[in-house]
């Protein structure tokens, strides 16, 4: 019998995904930005020490080769051609740390991960030494502490306030990696020995993965891109390029760092696999990929990420804006060589989807987490019931490391369906905070919110979220915003061109629209109360608390 004739689709795009907790690859159609296949794997972290958190680097590279593989047997299984595909993206956690050898190509030590959110006074830091970090804090899978001491002394030692975050855009905090390399440098033989022999490469994810996919020992490619570059805290977001007073102060040797690069263009070829040969050409931390993916290439245009936590990134165009209100100003995207850079600022909510989680490990109201719409859809109302799951501390805009969590308004009414409604409007309540915070420094208010990530499948939370902005937001019906992101980087590349990102030629894509149901004072009205709840969540950790151990 004559074999099944391959499908014709048009060039495909893959893109890999590596995130906190697993790492996916995906298959587009460059021309309709449709999702053809995937797979998934998902990566362990380790927990050396209390307060340590970190990944084995090889683990991580053995899962995108797995899902590479796997990927493709799932395209051959569909009948289409894995030659069609013309380029692979990268998107990637981003602060997360390797060091490695580039003679032997083994890591030097584990990727050290990074807290959840940054801040200006990063509240991680008042967590006692000794104390367990509770199950649902800000990142009950995502916080390592151990650089809270280097922090310490540096600060000590910095040239004025301003000197960090006028180069950067970022304050000085555990957060970014310069802070974990100089951990490494001082803690780790392995490592010191490394630089002093000139063995040593260091990168964040996408670096380590571009070096061995293109061939690791044998020419690989150490590389970065500008988006990944600008949360090192080494990198001067106005010159593009590694800038040798930060290192200096940081002490840290230039000469292993990668070679900045844009965000789209050609930086080598796979050298082995299923995909041997196609060119490796999009490159991006994951919440600019989501930038990219929700196509908000307009001055003003914002997107959300809700997932343990939420991170809004605010498109500012070509200007560096930056932020009187507490947030970061980051690069966005610079989509080619010869194009122009354009920039972010960026806010983050510590707890969104963990929230849900500590209603269900720690209360045990729920036994999954997609029960809360169930629970919040019964009584339609918080019935006054407020929500500050400040579990360490107040995040951007406030900055506020002595607040703890609180729920405030209860009466003998109160059930766990309205905390459960309460739990919502919190994740709600604080973007709205963030959002506010970027209309202030921005002076442009937004006409709308972008939305993504798995909490956007309940519905309840998003209706919510349009009454508390009091603006629509608009969910993508293909959630998969990070990966595409990082495919159209990838496609659009010069030398490969099968993905055009003028406005005219993207693709249209089908959304869900979420009008705002209440009117305007009511919306204000409750937005008060939520800040007036802030505010008596504050103050409850003092600093002789805080040593003596009491929570």
């Amino acid at each position: 019998m004559a074999a099944a004739k391959k499908a014709v689709l048009g060039p495909l795009v893959g893109a890999v995904d590596q995130g906190t907790s697993s790492t996916r690859f995906l298959v587009f159609n460059s021309k309709t930005a449709e999702l053809l296949s995937h797979h998934q794997v998902e990566i362990k972290q380790e927990f050396p020490r209390e307060g340590w958190v970190e990944q084995d680097p090889k683990e991580i590279l053995m899962s995108v080769y797995e899902c590479i593989e796997k990927t493709c047997e799932k395209l051959e299984q569909l009948n289409i051609d894995i030659s069609n595909i013309k380029a692979i993206g990268v998107s990637n956690q981003r602060e997360t740390t390797v060091v490695w050898d580039k003679i032997t190509g083994e890591p030097l030590y584990n990727a050290v991960a990074a807290p959840v959110s940054p801040g200006p006074s990063d509240p991680v830091a008042v967590v006692p030494s000794g104390s367990s970090v509770p199950a649902a804090g800000p990142s009950s899978v995502w916080l390592d502490l151990r650089t809270q001491t280097t922090v310490e002394n540096l600060t000590k030692r910095m040239p004025g306030n301003n000197f960090i975050k006028s180069k950067t855009g970022l304050p000085l905090s555990t957060y970014f990696s310069a802070v974990k390399v100089r951990w490494l440098l001082d803690n780790v033989k392995k490592v010191q020995r490394a630089v002093e022999e000139d063995r040593a490469l260091f990168g964040t994810i996408d670096s380590w993965l571009i070096w061995c996919l293109t061939g690791g020992i044998n020419g690989g490619v150490h590389c970065t891109d500008v988006t990944n570059a600008s949360r090192t805290m080494l990198f001067n977001i106005h010159s593009l390029e590694w800038d040798k007073e930060l290192c200096e102060f940081f002490e840290i040797p230039m000469k292993i760092l990668p070679n900045v690069r844009s965000s789209s263009e050609i930086y080598g070829l796979m050298k082995a696999g299923a995909l041997e040969g196609v060119p490796i050409s999009g490159c991006l931390g994951d919440q600019s990929a989501a930038l990219v993916g929700q196509m908000c290439f307009r001055d003003g245009q914002a997107k959300n990420t809700y997932g343990t936590g939420c991170f809004l990134l605010c498109n500012t165009g070509r200007k560096c804006v930056f932020s009187e209100h507490g947030l970061l100003t980051t690069v966005a995207y610079k989509l080619g060589r010869d194009k122009p850079v354009y920039y972010a600022l960026e806010g983050s909510v510590a707890i969104a989807g963990a929230v849900i989680r500590w209603l269900r490990d720690n209360l045990g109201i729920i036994n999954s987490s997609d029960e809360i719409e169930k629970l919040a859809k019964e009584v339609g109302t918080s019935y006054g019931c407020y929500f500050v799951p400040a579990f360490s501390g107040l995040y951007a805009p406030y900055w506020e490391p002595s607040a703890r969590g609180i729920i405030c308004g209860l009466t003998q009414f109160t059930n766990k369906c309205h905390i459960a409604f309460a739990a919502l409007e919190a994740v709600c309540f604080q973007t709205r905070e963030i959002l506010d915070a970027m209309n202030r420094d921005c002076g442009i208010p937004l006409s709308h919110l972008q939305v993504d990530g798995g909490m956007t499948s309940n519905k309840i939370l998003m209706q919510l979220q349009a009454d508390i902005l009091y603006i629509p937001v608009v969910k993508p019906s293909m959630p998969e915003t990070t990966a595409l992101g990082a495919a159209m980087a990838a496609g659009a590349a010069e030398g490969v061109g099968v993905w055009s990102l003028e406005p005219d030629d993207l693709s249209a894509v089908t959304v869900e629209r979420f009008e705002p149901q209440i009117n305007a004072e009511e919306s204000e009205i409750r937005f008060s109360t939520w800040k007036k709840a802030v505010m008596k969540s504050m103050g409850w950790v003092t600093a002789e608390s805080s040593e003596s151990g009491i929570p």
